[in-house]
């Protein structure tokens, strides 16, 4: 059998992965949208950059992703699942922590190019003592 994921979906490997990091639903009320299929629908969001708005029906109203993103960014969810998954893949070996910084994007501002010739780099600043020994 051959299982088609769609380009900005979640495979069933990373849904298994990150679903449990997920807040249960609550007991009352009505029952909320499937979390995969909302996820997906963020996911897909967030990896074409497009508005909450232009979001493809097959995820669910936007206004539903949108609620929920926001629910999840705001207690943390996102921040358990990165935690979390980068631990494992940490203990496994999995994770390789070098970065490569290009120095063509690394720039002082524009104010740090150069200062007034001939003062001293730092100013002097005398130290006086307070008037309670105790406090210094």
């Amino acid at each position: 059998m051959c299982v088609v994921v769609r380009r900005h979906e979640l495979s069933d490997v990373e849904w298994a992965a990150l679903s449990r990091f997920l807040p249960g639903s609550g007991t009352v009320g009505r029952p909320r949208s499937d979390d995969r299929v909302v996820l997906n629908g963020i996911v897909w969001k967030l990896r074409t950059g497009s508005a909450w708005r232009d979001v493809p029906e097959r995820y669910g109203s936007w206004q539903t992703l949108y609620t929920r993103f926001r629910r999840w960014a705001l207690d943390g969810t996102f921040s358990r699942m990165l935690r979390a998954v980068q631990a494992e893949h940490d203990a496994a070996s999995d994770l390789d922590w070098l970065v490569s910084v290009d120095s063509t994007i690394v720039r002082a501002h524009q104010h740090a190019a150069g200062g007034k010739r001939g003062r001293a780099a730092t100013a002097r600043r005398v130290i006086t003592p307070s008037a309670d020994p105790a406090a210094d």
